[in-house]
């Protein structure tokens, strides 16, 4: 005969039964936060950035921290470049899973019939980039058209400042290769060398206020050239890759230390997607795409330009569709 089982005090068996209501109230808790069929993405992604001094790489930078608190199983491997036409090549080849580039450098990837174009996909709308045209606050230049003879940095080859900067030169009727003598720089060294007097003037297409063109402007006096509303008739007669660019101005206070800024600069504005492709996992393009939008407010502390993040305007990626990750984020934080 087994012996006996030992009797449950009146103690223990009140003890029993609050740790097991103890454990449903927790397992209900559990699934109220990590609804049934949700899991954690895992893994490694790289995210090609832009030049290390450029807002690509700050904004990679703090949006990979805001991604290691929202998905802690995955790693970011952050990339430098030399801007959106590299990122887009970057991503649409497999070297790198997600990145940041301008629509006009994505329509001319895609109407160029690139390797992979067809594969790349939006997640975000994020904010809109500013040509600056900067020069010396004692250049006679006023217009594009007076960059004639000069030696003006027009970025580096696979960034999107080259193919605006091309465009803005051939615009004002001048020959990009001819007519002024190109400096392939990035804004990591274009202030240095127009300080230093071996540039005239330098084309940056960047959120406001760029901080290498403030600092810049902090130690060497320097002006913005305007680039007109006619200016912007030309570049959309150019071709339907231009319709990108929208006619904009950048205020008088975005560099408070430019001498004699009391008016607002017309220039030309074009918009900044993350990018991915067709390959990438839906949930996590959705999870990512969610704290795109959620870190908005701690990353445009740092980023400025980052501020103007918005859910109403996120969704339009042209000209790429909406990765299905990314729809599913957007339906579901529909008001």
């Amino acid at each position: 005969m087994p012996p006996a089982l030992p009797r449950l005090t009146r103690r223990r068996r009140r003890a029993l039964q609050g740790s097991a209501v103890l454990a449903v109230v927790c397992g209900l808790l559990l699934w109220w936060l990590l609804p049934v069929g949700e899991s954690t993405p895992s893994g490694k992604l790289t995210f090609s950035t832009g030049v290390k001094s450029g807002v690509y790489q700050r904004y990679g930078e703090l949006l990979k921290d805001a991604l290691a608190r929202d998905l802690p199983r995955v790693s970011i491997d952050l990339r430098t470049s030399e801007g959106s036409q590299q990122n887009l090549a970057r991503v649409a080849s497999g070297e790198a899973d997600f990145t940041i580039a301008t629509a006009d450098a994505v329509a001319k990837y895609r109407r160029d019939g690139r390797l992979g174009a067809d594969r790349l996909r939006g997640c975000a709308r994020l904010y809109d980039d500013y040509v600056q045209l900067v020069v010396p606050q004692s250049s006679l230049a006023r217009t594009p058209a007076d960059l004639r003879g000069k030696r003006v940095g027009v970025g580096q080859a696979g960034s999107g400042v080259r193919l605006i900067a091309e465009r803005v030169l051939k615009a004002a009727k001048l020959n990009p290769a001819k007519d002024v003598t190109p400096v392939a720089a990035g804004i990591d060294t274009m202030p240095e060398l127009l300080e230093q007097g071996e540039l005239d003037a330098f084309f940056w297409s960047g959120g406001l206020p760029t901080s290498a063109v403030q600092t810049l402007s902090e130690r060497f006096p320097v002006r913005l050239v305007p680039l007109g509303e006619d200016l912007i008739d030309r570049l959309h007669k150019a071709g339907a890759t231009t319709r990108y660019y929208r006619s904009a101005v950048v205020p008088a206070d975005a560099y408070p230390s430019i001498t004699g800024a009391t008016a607002p600069v017309e220039t030309v504005a074009v918009t900044n997607l993350l990018v991915t492709t067709t390959g990438a996992d839906s949930e996590l393009i959705e999870r990512v795409t969610r704290t795109v939008i959620n870190s908005r407010d701690r990353i445009g502390h740092e980023v400025h330009p980052a501020q103007l993040v918005d859910l109403r305007t996120a969704i339009y990626t042209d000209p790429l569709p909406l990765h299905e990750g990314a729809r599913r984020y957007y339906r579901s934080a529909k008001p």
